[in-house]
């Protein structure tokens, strides 16, 4: 089920945005293997979601049999993924050279964070880093504070795993033409770096600043930014638009707001901030609710994990699934035809060794 049906991807265990790029694929109904170590891993299979809808297998690649028994499986993949640090595959003896020489079709995908190549390709590096290094954590924040964490969205998924994923299926895609396979080299600094592309013209064209707090997106502007209601939570707005910007002035019954077209000038967004602030506190997070119930305000309430998965939209859509008592957000995007499957729990490390390594005529003693 799924595009990706027929496709066989040989993930090396790791953490992060290689294991979510799997987790992509897997889900798009790409058999996805992961090969870790015999040790037994510290999340419980049905907590380990990024491992969800994947096989598994463990081999000890230290041992010269358990990585002959690896290249056996790599040369009936279509992509092999890896998120150590340069150099590291090479030193098992399973780097690119290795697996394209049994598998001259192989896309060979690697996750690092600063890049196969460069100064600082061996450092060591979190998600923080590769956005700072990027602009992007500048960039985030508002108004005279310091810059904030986005969680590690932004470098290690976005700009990460999403990444690896849609270079490997691009170069999948290329090798049905050319019946050769390639390297993906996918770092999360060069992914980070695509995501701000347009406020990288913003700020070349002079019409973003890198002051935080000071821009159209960033919460500089009054009617995009979040606000506090009466119960202590919060609603979020993002009336850009001339037609949406009127709208949210007549629902919040604010006459004295600049008016439309008025409002993108920043020099009005300091006369209409504290008025907002103190009309959203007038009401809880539901109350409001109701009020742009059906409104094109560009209004949402701002949910806490637990929440959304109770929110109309969310249930109407079937955007979650239960699996072995774990609420799971079902493959995206959704295809009119290959609809993926919901994702299966996560295996037990190593249950599927024995099946597929038979399948590719291996027996380990």
């Amino acid at each position: 089920m799924g595009p990706l049906d027929g496709i066989r991807i040989i993930e090396i265990d790791g953490i992060g945005p290689c294991p979510f790029g799997g987790m992509l694929l897997a889900d798009l109904g790409a058999e996805v293997i992961r090969v870790g170590r015999p040790e037994p891993s510290f999340l419980q299979a049905n907590f380990d979601v990024m491992s969800r809808g994947k096989k598994s297998i463990t081999l000890d690649l230290k041992k010269p049999e358990h990585k002959e028994a690896l290249l056996k499986v790599v040369a009936t993949a279509d992509a092999l993924i890896e998120g150590f640090r340069p150099g590291v595959m090479e030193r098992l003896g399973i780097g690119p050279e290795v697996c394209l020489d049994v598998n001259p079709r192989l896309v060979f995908g690697r996750m690092t964070g600063w890049g196969q190549e460069g100064p600082w390709a061996q450092r060591a590096g979190h998600d923080i880093n590769y956005i700072s290094l990027a602009g992007a954590l500048h960039a985030i924040g508002r108004k005279g504070e310091r810059p904030t964490v986005p969680l590690n969205l932004v470098g290690d998924f976005g700009g990460g795993g999403l990444l690896l994923a849609f270079g490997v299926l691009a170069a999948l895609l290329e090798t049905q033409k050319s019946g050769k396979g390639q390297v993906v080299d996918a770092a999360m600094v060069d992914g980070v770096a695509a995501l701000m592309a347009s406020i990288y013209a913003g700020m070349q064209q002079g019409f973003w600043t890198d002051k935080r707090g000071e821009n159209l997106l960033d919460s500089g502007a009054a009617f995009y930014d979040v606000y506090e209601t009466s119960d202590g939570k919060y609603v979020s707005i993002g009336s850009l638009e001339p037609q949406f910007y009127k709208e949210l002035i007549e629902k919040l019954g604010l006459e004295g707001a600049p008016p439309v077209g008025e409002h993108l000038n920043p020099a009005k967004w300091g006369e209409l901030r504290p008025t907002l602030e103190e009309t959203f506190r007038q009401k809880t997070r539901d109350e409001w609710c109701e009020v742009f119930e059906g409104s094109d305000a560009c209004f949402a309430p701002v949910l806490a994990a637990a929440e959304v998965f109770e929110h109309e939209h969310h249930v109407a859509r079937g955007s979650f699934v239960e699996l072995d008592g774990i609420k799971h957000a079902v493959a995206a995007p959704r295809f009119s035809r290959t609809k993926p499957a919901n994702p299966t729990p996560a295996r037990e490390r190593g249950a599927d060794t024995e099946e597929i390594l038979r399948e590719c005529g291996i027996t380990l003693p």
